[in-house]
């Protein structure tokens, strides 16, 4: 297991022409590093979720890519907590209250929403005045299954880009339920079932307390789906009504249903017992069309919990920030934009998100 105050150097950071030499005295310096364990505080000894077991870490949200078993400690949100015991198991945990300021090492931390999915926060870190928030994965629209991003000043902000170009700008959440209940009606008509695919972390969730305005109708969950769920009803969150699908009746009929599975039951044998169906995906990459030819399904339905670009750059904007560090997915896009703009800004290479 690695230090808690490793020597290891700080991995290389790369802007959209290549290393920025001019940023590598800094470096050294820099409240948060990128180690091969993933982004550290040395001031403090932690890892931010950390890629590799560590002995102290603070989780931003729950999703595979940013919570891993296998860490000494585990600091979070006191709603992301009931979310790392489904997922992860028994740990040691450390929970706090958003807002709530506490210290680790030489830095006061506060955790901070981010909009992304229940329990996700930002986390904000300040030693001698200086402040650092490192985002984790975060959304600026409406969600009501979670509490909304808040705007946190700092002096250097990690933000992701994970839908960091220009293509990328989200419809109407209230509007895309509408249209998922009116394909469901159109394949009732057909005799088919409607089934849709969604991430088991916050995604049908979403979708399942936005469709409480349009329909009353249960839906039926796979398994892995009817876990999350069960997770945000325990936590007081409205959803539409469910049934699981493994309880209904041998034989039963599903033309007009709508089903909620993860993107892994595509092509499974789970799939036989609906005669006839039509498949669906709930995701911010059905904005893009070739990627629902490349998930062979009939409808994309354009739902996402990350930032689009408008917000990117509007919460860069409202952070005050004058140093801008993009990690996941397209940043190059964004950093080139805001150097042009002025802002001082540069890319970590990160692994890309796969809850989205």
């Amino acid at each position: 297991m690695p230090s808690e105050h490793s020597d290891a150097p700080p991995v290389s950071v790369a802007g959209p022409h290549g290393p920025l030499r001019d940023l590598g005295p800094d470096l050294a310096r820099d409240l948060v590093q990128l180690r091969p364990e993933g982004l550290y505080c040395p001031a403090g000894g932690f890892y931010i979720d950390p890629l590799q077991p560590v002995p102290l870490a603070v989780i931003t949200h729950g999703h595979g890519d940013h919570a891993r078993r296998g860490m000494g400690t585990y600091h979070c949100s006191m709603d992301t907590l009931p979310i790392l015991r489904w997922r992860l198991g028994d740990q040691l945990y450390v929970p706090h209250d958003e807002g709530v300021a506490f210290m680790l090492g030489e830095t006061r931390v506060s955790l901070h929403p981010a909009g992304h999915v229940l329990g996700s926060v930002q986390v904000r870190i300040e030693r001698d005045g200086e402040v650092w928030v490192v985002s984790g994965d975060y959304k600026r629209q409406p969600d009501p299954t979670c509490r909304p991003f808040e705007v946190v000043p700092c002096d250097t902000f990690i933000t992701e880009a994970t839908f960091g170009l220009p293509v990328f700008r989200w419809p109407d959440t209230a509007g895309v339920a509408r249209e998922i209940v009116a394909w469901r009606e159109q394949c009732a008509a057909r005799g088919e079932t409607a089934i849709l695919y969604c991430y088991a972390l916050g995604k049908a969730q979403r979708v399942l307390a936005e469709l409480m305005a349009h329909t009353d109708q249960p839906a039926l969950l796979h398994g892995a789906i009817a876990a999350g769920v069960a997770v945000y009803r325990q936590a007081g969150i409205p959803m539409l009504a469910t049934e699981p699908v493994g309880e209904t009746p041998r034989g039963s009929d599903f033309a007009g249903r709508l089903v909620i599975a993860p993107p892994s039951a595509a092509g499974s044998a789970w799939l036989r017992r609906f005669r006839q169906a039509q498949h669906g995906f709930a995701s911010g990459w059905m904005q893009l069309r070739g990627n629902r030819r490349r998930r062979n399904v009939d409808r994309g339905f354009v739902v996402s919990d990350h930032a689009d670009w408008p917000d990117l750059l509007r919460t860069v904007r409202e952070t005050g920030a004058r140093r801008i560090i993009a990690t996941h997915g397209d940043t190059h896009a964004l950093v080139r934009t805001l150097q042009e703009s002025g802002v001082q800004a540069h890319a970590l290479a990160m692994p890309q998100s796969e809850d989205d």
